[in-house]
């Protein structure tokens, strides 16, 4: 029963009416956030979990379309809104906006976040960073050289659920790491015909998508980068061939302990999910999967743990148990509450970076960068190759 009122209770929290506190900071006026595009995403991103943070107003957005921009701002409390075709620079030309969410489409990443950078704000972006490894390390260098914050949106990793997984794993209660394996799908009809993920110019693609994750999980359970892409599979979209809905991949890694056998992961991420029986559409596959030497631990629903999730230990020898991690459970103060989502623990680690402070968990520029770098190489090796390249670049003393 205690669980079935916690789902409800988080439920309401994240989605219902997601509580306020009032904005007061020791450090002055809260931060000041402006969102570039009015993305589906940035309610649940940004929005709500702001309203929870003493220290973040979600101050403007901005999007091609002033009307569409005006209509979001007074439905979200926003107070400023920039349209048309100068909507997005104009709101990066605030004086009073600290720092920017970048939901836009993928092939827009790098424009508008060295746009940021360059006009002075901290960047929150969403993943994948770029179209390539090298955009991403030239605005992670750029937003170094002007001392400003960028941060990869993969908020799944802020969250204690997936921490929790990582900690037994390094624990050794299980031994050291044989296989590591992690799925994101979603069902038929999820990703509709017309939708920007399914758009070449825009950096579409399933890889680029729900892939992104999963390498990146495989990659931060494995605690490295893999050595080698050992073999591929993608399935076309019809009405675009260089646009995968679909990916496998198998990958191996630096083995756990000196002299072993390299460590074999693999990948899933599919963006149309056969139906059952031709009809019945399928549920969402979220999971990850750790094989060790003496056990198994799996996670299901890493990537939205808030909602609900459960990671089952498996050892060899000894009781199996189910563990679900909320919360993080410390002898030492740590921030977070039970109904926190994703999100909210990312920006409290955002905001955190921002005002000097010491962030509970970080993405790195070289994760970042690596994460990029690893989907170029397999789609490479399924044959499909990088997303276009951006032709923007910064003008001179920038």
């Amino acid at each position: 029963m205690a669980s079935v009122l916690g789902f409800f209770k988080r439920i309401h929290a994240l989605f219902i009416d997601p509580p306020a506190v009032t904005k007061a900071t020791d450090n002055g006026s809260p931060l000041k956030i402006g969102i570039l595009g009015a993305a589906n995403i940035a309610p649940n991103a940004l929005i709500y979990p702001a309203r929870s943070h003493p220290e973040v107003e979600v101050f403007a957005v901005a999007a091609r379309d002033v009307g569409k921009a005006e209509k979001f701002a007074k439905k979200h409390g926003i107070k400023k809104w920039y349209g048309g075709q100068d909507g997005y620079q104009e709101l990066l030309n605030d004086p009073a906006i600290d720092a920017v969410y970048n939901p836009l489409p993928n092939g827009l990443h790098y424009e508008w976040t060295m746009k940021a950078l360059a006009a002075g704000k901290h960047v929150l972006l969403e993943k994948p960073s770029g179209d390539t490894a090298e955009e991403s390390r030239l605005m992670f260098e750029f937003a170094d050289r002007k001392g400003l914050v960028l941060l990869e949106a993969f908020h799944y990793r802020f969250h204690p659920a997936i921490q929790r997984v990582k900690e037994i794993i390094d624990s050794g209660e299980l031994g050291s790491i044989r296989e590591v394996h992690a799925s994101l799908g979603f069902p038929k009809g999820f990703v509709p015909d017309g939708d920007i993920r399914l758009n070449y110019s825009l950096g579409g693609g399933a890889l680029m998508d729900a892939g992104c994750y999963t390498l990146n999980c495989v990659r931060y359970l494995a605690s490295g980068n893999p050595t080698a892409v050992t073999s591929t599979t993608a399935l076309r979209y019809p009405k675009d061939p260089r646009i995968d809905t679909a990916t496998s991949a198998h990958l191996l890694f630096p083995p756990a302990i000196p002299n072993g056998s390299p460590v074999k992961a693999s990948i899933n991420c599919d963006m149309s999910l056969p139906n059952w029986f031709w009809f019945i559409p399928r549920l969402p596959v979220i999971s990850a999967r750790v094989v060790c030497d003496q056990g198994t631990v799996e996670v299901f629903n890493y990537v939205v743990p808030m909602i609900y999730h459960y990671i089952n230990v498996s050892p060899h020898v000894g009781k199996k148990r189910t563990e679900k991690a909320y919360a993080f459970i410390s002898s030492e103060s740590t921030k977070g509450e039970p109904w926190w989502s994703t999100y909210r623990y990312q920006l409290e680690a955002f905001v955190d970076k921002v005002r000097g402070r010491t962030p509970q968990t970080w993405v790195s520029s070289e994760d970042s960068i690596a994460n990029m770098l690893w989907i170029e190489k397999i789609y490479e090796q399924a044959g499909l190759g990088s997303r276009p390249e951006s032709s923007f670049s910064l003008p001179e003393g920038s």
